[in-house]
This record gives C-alpha cells, sequence and structure tokens, in this order.
C-alpha cells in the first residue's frame, strides 16, 4: 500500500486547509485511515481517524475536535483532513495511515497502523 500525501502549505492564524491522501490499493475500504503530526523534537501524534465505511465513524484529539474534519471517499480511493481556525500550535508535518482490523481503542496508536505516506508541511503563522 502506498499512500501520498498532498495539500500543505503555508496559512496564516485562523486560516483553513484541505489535505488530501491518496492510497495505491484496491481494497481501499478494508483500511482504517488515520491522521498524525509530527512538530520538531516532538513525538509523533494522533490527529483523526475514520472508520472503514464511507460513513464510518470518526475519532479527534482533544487538541483539534471542533476544527478539523476528517473524511473519505472510497470510490477515490482517499482520505482528506479538513482543518479550520488553524492555530500556530498545529504547526507540523502531516501524515495519512492506513491499517486494517485497528481497534477503536487502538485508533490514536500509531504502532497500530501498518502503512504511512511521506508527510505533507503545515505552517501556520501568528
Amino acid at each position: 500500500v502506498q499512500l501520498q500525501a498532498s495539500g500543505g502549505g503555508l496559512v496564516q492564524a485562523g486560516g483553513s486547509l484541505r489535505l488530501s491522501c491518496t492510497a495505491s490499493v484496491s481494497t481501499f475500504s478494508t483500511y482504517v485511515m488515520g491522521w498524525f503530526r509530527q512538530a520538531p523534537g516532538l513525538e509523533r501524534e494522533f490527529v483523526a481517524s475514520i472508520n472503514r465505511n464511507q460513513y464510518g465513524s470518526t475519532s479527534y484529539s482533544d487538541s483539534v475536535k471542533g476544527r478539523f474534519s476528517i473524511s473519505r471517499d472510497n470510490a477515490k480511493n482517499a482520505v482528506y483532513l479538513q482543518m479550520n481556525s488553524l492555530k500556530p500550535e498545529d504547526t507540523a508535518v502531516y501524515y495519512c495511515a492506513a491499517g486494517r482490523g485497528v481497534m477503536h481503542s487502538s485508533r490514536g496508536d500509531p504502532g497500530a497502523y501498518a502503512y504511512w505516506g511521506q508527510g505533507t508541511q503545515v505552517t501556520v503563522s501568528s
């Protein structure tokens, strides 16, 4: 499974960005998809995840809840992260990840995902 993330960039605080991640796999709908981020000097942290179905259940970290929204389009093998009301502390490299059989309780664990994209930089200026 190869994942390609895109859509990062430089934005002012309060602005919005939409990240996209496409997967080169025919069984995309069988994977739980997640977004993680990593700021310099910090560990990779969970941002959001979505279950396998087109309207699957979603999970968010407390730091992004109410501002970010994850969605997927199984027909396009794509997952998206809509980021609104961005803050300087959202600055990080954002990674998409895919995993099969990811338990709901493990969705925030990077080790639960077998496949990772290359990351896309998001920089929020104050």
